[in-house]
């Protein structure tokens, strides 16, 4: 076991920070979901909206380079017969 020598008094305060930040992500996950269940509850699609969100954060570039990535897949697939 490793053992730390001199004032913890570092340690600790750096500990409960990382804990009070935990906190604050678990109330702001909780606030999210409360939004999207507000969504929901006006009818909108929440798979859609996150998507949406998902896509508004996402590298223009990047985004653009998927989009046409599955655009191709989807394109080969059509090809396929559906089981």
């Amino acid at each position: 076991m490793t053992r730390i020598a001199g004032d913890n008094s570092q340690l600790k305060t750096i500990v409960e920070r990382i804990e009070h930040v935990e906190v604050e992500i678990k109330d702001l996950q909780n606030a999210r979901n409360d939004i999207y269940a507000e969504a929901k509850g006006h009818g909108y699609n929440v798979k859609a909206m996150k998507t949406a969100v998902s896509r508004r954060k996402a590298d223009a570039t990047k985004l653009a380079e998927h989009e046409a990535e599955v655009e191709l897949y989807m394109e080969a697939l059509k090809s396929l017969v559906r089981p």
